[in-house]
């Protein structure tokens, strides 16, 4: 099959579908590659990479949806004129929303053309190398923060210098999804003081883990914010009165906001209000990833940046991904490419377009004259679809009569184990010359403290394997010590050459536990 990428036609789009990297593993998939002259121009993708890399150059957009088979985009067909391009029997790949554009469905329909949205891409774990929205919004995040950061006009960081004292700045990123995260993890790398909210509580490990604090509300009602694929649901009434109250709250203390609320197929929610953005300090900053849906706050005015009354900064761009097209277009081809390497089972060059894969009937909106949108229900489990169910809790009675139970069961086995040694040594003692019995005696001691000593070490160290292999380390020394000396040249030799490797494992380990901790430290 011929794959061709054409020039994207959007206003201010900059990404573009094939790049010299995903042709070359597409053409070893057994497909041809042919992209429009300049396509990749303002990617910094030049025509002489694309060359290069084995990529047939065409001059215009006519020849190259002629020749194509399959066509790869970013965008769907903007115009009328882009739309007649496409012909029957033609395949093409792109985002569409089709729950947004049902009129252009329609029309693709009576073209006859197969179209492949990469928005419709379920999210379960054999699809995550196709999920092109998931590597969208980590670059969106990502660059939210960039944003953020180049209008606030403050360190992000606390900072004590000569000249006074800089407090850090307070982040809040409402929605804690792929783009959620990556805002997170921008900012907390920059060393903002992040706070985070989501209506999934399952969530708030990953926010703790990342450095962030989560924004708890006091909600009586089970409030699971999770709808099957991922994504959240719509919070009730009541929900969402609660987490309004809570963001009047914080909005005082904020310097950033950023928004990443969505749900998939309806208008983005009104999360950060009018008033809440006359809280704010003047100088602050509100990032809206949700503008082109309408946005989550209400002053947000797509693909514009705004100054409120009271001096805080909305931008409502739409094109964060865009803003990053070198790395976006690579992500995104490759997306393309696992994708039509699904296609091509036999890496032979001909696609197979099977109708019963899960991710290819999902992702396939319209084929050879037919809406097939809605997809109908996985046949496999969805990430992180619902919460586990929690076990019920115990009373304290029943903890404390299993700790009781497992006391007793450790302490019959000590008490064995010390039985059967005894006897051991008895026999070992009547028959053991001394000389043996003196070196017996330290081992069988610096294993039996040893194993105390091991069993004893908190399973929560940081580096519970360092620590375990110290005091191993330091069984060793012990033993090694007590032997230096009391027997004959060759054992006096072996003692000290334990003590000398054994001491270098235990500097050494204590010189890596402390690097690994700093690695966690803030500046």
């Amino acid at each position: 099959m011929i794959i061709g990428a054409p020039k994207e036609t959007f206003p201010g789009e900059n990404r573009v579908a094939m790049t010299p990297n995903s042709a070359r593993a597409l053409q070893k998939l057994g497909h041809e590659c042919i992209i429009q002259s300049g396509a990749g121009a303002a990617a910094r993708f030049s025509d002489e990479e694309y060359k290069a890399a084995g990529v047939k150059v065409v001059k215009t957009a006519a020849a190259l949806w002629k020749e194509a088979d399959i066509v790869v985009k970013v965008r769907p067909p903007k115009d009328a004129t882009e739309e007649k391009r496409i012909r029957k029997g033609q395949t093409v790949i792109s985002f569409f929303f089709p729950a947004q554009n049902e009129e252009q469905l329609a029309r693709m329909k009576d073209i006859g053309a197969t179209y492949i949205a990469m928005d419709m891409v379920p999210r379960i774990s054999r699809a995550q190398k196709m999920d092109a929205l998931s590597s969208m919004a980590n670059i969106a995040g990502y660059r939210a923060v960039i944003e953020a950061g180049n209008n606030f006009g403050r360190f992000f960081t606390g900072q004590v210098t000569a000249a006074g004292k800089v407090p850090p700045a307070k982040v809040l990123v409402v929605g804690a999804g792929v783009a959620g995260l990556a805002a997170i993890g921008a900012a907390t790398s920059l060393g903002a003081q992040v706070y985070a909210f989501d209506v999934r509580p399952e969530v708030a490990e990953q926010i703790e883990s990342m450095g962030a604090e989560f924004v708890y509300l006091e909600f009586e009602d089970d409030q699971d914010g999770a709808e099957t694929g991922g994504y959240a649901k719509p919070s009730s009434p009541e929900f969402l009165a609660k987490q309004l109250e809570k963001f009047r709250e914080l909005a005082p203390d904020m310097d950033i906001v950023i928004t990443t609320a969505l749900i998939p197929g309806r208008p983005a929610p009104k999360l950060w209000t009018k008033d809440m953005v006359e809280m704010m300090k003047p100088g602050s900053v509100v990032v809206d990833l949700a503008a082109e849906r309408g946005g989550n706050c209400d002053l947000t005015v797509p693909d514009k940046k705004i100054e409120s009354d009271n001096g805080v900064t909305i931008i409502g761009y739409t094109d964060f991904p865009s803003r990053m097209a070198t790395q976006a277009s690579e992500l995104y081809s490759t997306n393309i490419r696992h994708m039509i390497a699904d296609l091509t089972p036999e890496k032979d060059g001909v696609i197979v377009h099977n109708m019963d894969d899960d991710v290819i009937r999902s992702a396939t909106i319209c084929r050879e004259g037919e809406i097939t949108f809605p997809p109908p229900p996985l046949k496999v489990q969805a990430i992180a679809s619902k919460k586990p169910q929690a076990a019920p809790e115990k009373t304290p009675e029943e903890i404390a009569a299993e700790e009781a139970a497992a006391a007793r069961k450790a302490g019959r086995q000590q008490i064995g184990l010390l039985v059967v040694g005894g006897l051991l040594m008895l026999l070992i003692g009547k028959y053991a010359p001394p000389a043996f019995m003196q070196h017996f005696i330290v081992f069988v001691l610096a294993v039996f403290v040893g194993f105390q000593v091991i069993w004893g070490v908190a399973h929560s160290l940081h580096t519970p394997l360092m620590a375990v292999t110290n005091a191993i380390s330091g069984i060793i020394i012990v033993g090694a010590l007590l032997q230096i000396g009391t027997g004959s040249g060759i054992v006096t030799v072996l003692a000290a050459i334990s003590v000398l490797v054994a001491t270098i494992n235990i500097v050494g380990g204590f010189m890596v536990t402390r690097r690994m901790l700093q690695m966690f430290q803030k500046s």
